[in-house]
């Protein structure tokens, strides 16, 4: 496979990075502007403005996401817009909301922006950045991000920085150095935008990424986890990933798993494995971030509370099925409690020692992927005379392990273990 630059070891050599060439090119859109311009309006209009066009100040343009997605034959329904206005973005998004319905949010009250949701929409409002619209667009990130479509009928896309040529050569490429810089975010938004689009980042823009991936720090926790997450749950994440790695950009949070499994990328081992969509929908990206960052890293990136844990719990028992097998009974009821809606991330991360877990999960009666009490606690207490309490508890967990193993947890059961523990009860 080709490669896209080359990478420094612990003692200073460098080493081919990983291939970024995609495993299927994208759609090739038309490469002459107007043409361009009308499919992007058309595409748009047929999911339904979610505004009436005349509501819009003149010299309204749509730009970044959606204009590129368009393009590419992978507008959703609802698509998120941009649009940007000559100015007042803000007073803008507030009087459509009071006479269209909605609600208007404030994005950054210094640069003029606004964020409309009516519905399942959500319309970003900004005002125009320099004297004109090519102005504004050369200021952007990369330049299959730097197209606009003027919402009047017949105008051209405006494309000053070539993302169209991009998109027809299948490439992606970052607007230049100092936009880059200008929010290093933007740093990330390279291997996220290639996971997601399957374009090869072109060797100029790797070396850039490389070059400044230290900066990647100045941007908000909570942003460069966002991007993390996108990247994560994308069709092409697991070449993304490992780019964003070997450049540098996650090394301030990397904390690998450490993998005795050599069965391909995850995504080719949820093929492998015959994961669902649902399935590898769930599983996918909560294995990847685990592969790579465990609760300090999400700490540090400010994630919520359940990702930490999710997170926590998947990478522990990960560890487990390497460091102490095989797992005692007791052990394995706790992996399966723990990991209840998590286990095929768990599947997709140990493969070898988790051979013919998937079945069983699947089923959702089954007693040890599926745990649940095997009597309810008032009953022993009406049945055998026990109190509320520590013994209680015990008995409760006795069954329950029972129960997950397929042996006998009834109440004959639960007599039994209150004899040959010497538990003193007063009933049954």
């Amino acid at each position: 496979m080709p490669s896209a630059g080359v990478r420094g070891d612990s003692e200073g050599r460098r080493r081919p990075l990983p291939s970024t060439v995609p495993p299927r090119p994208p759609p090739r859109p038309p490469l002459d502007p107007g043409i361009a311009g009308e499919q992007v309006r058309q595409t748009v209009a047929a999911r339904g403005w979610p505004l009436p066009p005349e509501a819009l100040p003149p010299n309204t343009a749509l730009v970044g996401g959606a204009v590129r997605d368009a393009l590419l034959g992978r507008l959703g329904p609802t698509p998120d817009l941009d649009l940007v206005v000559p100015g007042g973005a803000i007073a803008l998004s507030r009087r459509l909301a009071s006479t269209h319905g909605g609600h208007a949010v404030v994005l950054d009250a210094d640069r003029d922006m606004a964020r409309l949701v009516r519905g399942p929409w959500t319309i970003d409002f900004a005002a125009r950045c320099g004297p004109d619209l090519r102005s504004d667009l050369r200021r952007r990130d990369y330049r299959i991000n730097a197209m606009a479509v003027p919402l009047a009928a017949g105008a051209p896309l405006e494309d000053p920085c070539g993302g169209l040529v991009d998109l027809c050569e299948g490439r992606l490429g970052a607007v230049g150095e100092t936009n880059l810089l200008e929010d290093p975010l933007r740093l990330l938004r390279g291997p996220r935008l290639m996971a997601e689009l399957g374009l090869p980042l072109e060797p100029s823009t790797v070396a850039l990424l490389r070059r400044h991936a230290g900066a990647l720090t100045g941007a908000a926790p909570e942003r460069v986890l966002a991007e993390l997450e996108k990247l994560a749950a994308a069709e092409g994440a697991d070449p993304a990933l490992e780019l964003a790695i070997a450049l540098g950009l996650l090394q301030p949070w990397l904390d690998p798993l450490e993998s005795t499994d050599t069965a391909g990328p995850l995504a080719q081992r949820a093929q492998d494995l015959g994961l669902g969509t649902a399935e590898r929908a769930l599983a996918l990206p909560l294995a990847r971030l685990a592969g790579c960052f465990g609760s300090q890293s999400l700490v540090r990136l400010r994630a919520s509370r359940r990702l930490q844990q999710r997170v926590g719990r998947l990478r522990h028992w990960a560890r487990a099925l390497v460091d102490h097998p095989p797992l005692a009974e007791q052990e394995q009821l706790q992996l399966c409690r723990d990991l209840e809606s998590d286990l095929p991330a768990l599947v997709l991360l140990r493969p070898e020692a988790t051979a013919g877990w998937l079945p069983r999960w699947r089923r959702p009666e089954d007693p040890l992927f599926h745990p649940r009490a095997a009597l309810d606690g008032r009953l022993l207490q009406q049945q055998l005379g026990l109190a509320p309490g520590p013994v209680l508890g015990r008995l409760l967990e006795a069954l329950a392990l029972e129960r997950a193993f397929g042996r006998p947890a009834d109440l004959t059961a639960a007599r039994r273990w209150c004899d040959a523990t010497g538990v003193q009860r007063s009933g049954g």
